[in-house]
């Protein structure tokens, strides 16, 4: 106990500090030999440290969500710019956005994207695969209207619109859950629309493997042929290699199909690289069934797969091929 009490005045500064602190935490726990236990944890913080930063990344992708939130709000705020942008009061909160998400593309992920000449000047039904996040699609979206200065309508799962807070996102950026009514009447003024059959199930539940998950889906066939439009599919190269997800686990499979929430923890925020691919698309043909339309629109998605995807995906492999310096031709 004395020689407890000597250290904290006594020795080296740096030494007795900690000596003093360790004195006073077993005083106040009544724990004998405490610096044996705080080595310990110390030591077990160190490991788990690579653990712990692969599941807290992904988080920065919400605090981009609700920085582009409160951008909104603050552009909203601003009455003047209504006049500036009188023909679409979201016109210039959508140029502000977009240079958010592709500067954050840029620096994290090199992002590119291929093949925008396969995208019609009219209507067209953009069909992707849906990585663990949304990202791509966001990415895609903001090069798109910075570049072509074309916007697209988005459709979302039913989950989304209940986030708090994302309501002014959504309105801005022309998100929508639905129903096909609403699909056809936004591609029949000539609008792009991007939708993602496999939606939170393949989002979810899709691997490295990059197995494409629509089960029966096929509105979004009966959509491109109501309004008689193309359909273009789209994939983004290392999409799972960014952020992965613990789908593998039955039990949380089983949890999800009965509560219809996306439950499953996502780990990595890998800054990988990744490239969008635009396929040529597959044009209007009135004699054309859903079931045909939807099985052609998946093996063309699959092609595009296929010839940009190296399967199983590999997250070292991902990383590496942002030190290329020749760009990859569409």
């Amino acid at each position: 106990m004395i020689g407890g009490n000597e250290s904290c005045a006594a020795g080296p500064m740096p030494m007795s500090y900690l000596t003093c602190l360790t004195y006073i935490l077993g005083e106040w726990t009544g724990v004998e030999h405490i610096e044996d236990y705080l080595s310990y944890a110390v030591y077990l913080s160190w490991v788990l440290l690579p653990l712990a930063v692969v599941f807290v990344l992904p988080g920065s992708l919400v605090i981009l969500f609700y920085t582009s939130i409160l951008l909104l709000h603050i552009y909203k705020r601003k009455n003047e710019l209504k006049e500036a942008y009188s023909h679409d009061f979201w016109a210039g909160g959508k140029q502000m956005l977009a240079t958010l998400w592709d500067g954050h593309g840029r620096i994290w992920h090199g992002y590119e994207l291929h093949g925008t000449k396969n995208i019609p000047e009219g209507p067209g039904l953009l069909v992707f695969y849906h990585g663990a996040t949304p990202a791509d699609c966001i990415y895609f979206m903001a090069r798109l209207l910075i570049e072509k200065k074309r916007s697209c309508y988005v459709v979302a799962d039913h989950f989304v619109f209940r986030l708090p807070g994302f309501k002014i996102l959504l309105d801005s950026q022309g998100v929508m859950h639905g129903p096909k009514e609403e699909c056809v009447k936004a591609l029949k003024k000539g609008c792009l629309l991007v939708i993602a059959p496999g939606g939170v199930r393949e989002a979810l539940f899709s691997d490295e493997m990059y197995t494409i998950i629509w089960g029966n889906r096929k509105g979004f066939a009966q959509v491109a042929i109501d309004a008689k439009v193309p359909i273009i599919p789209m994939f983004t190269q290392n999409v799972r290699e960014g952020v992965r997800t613990l789908g593998g686990i039955k039990i949380l499979r089983t949890l999800y199909e009965r509560i219809r929430l996306p439950i499953v923890p996502l780990y990595g925020g890998f800054p990988v690289k990744l490239r969008t691919f635009i396929g040529e698309p597959i044009p209007y043909e009135p004699n054309v069934t859903a079931e045909e339309l939807t099985a052609k629109t998946k093996a063309a998605l699959q092609a595009l797969i296929e010839k940009h995807q190296k399967i199983p995906g590999n997250i070292f492999r991902a990383l590496m091929e942002r030190f290329q310096r020749q760009k990859k031709d569409d």
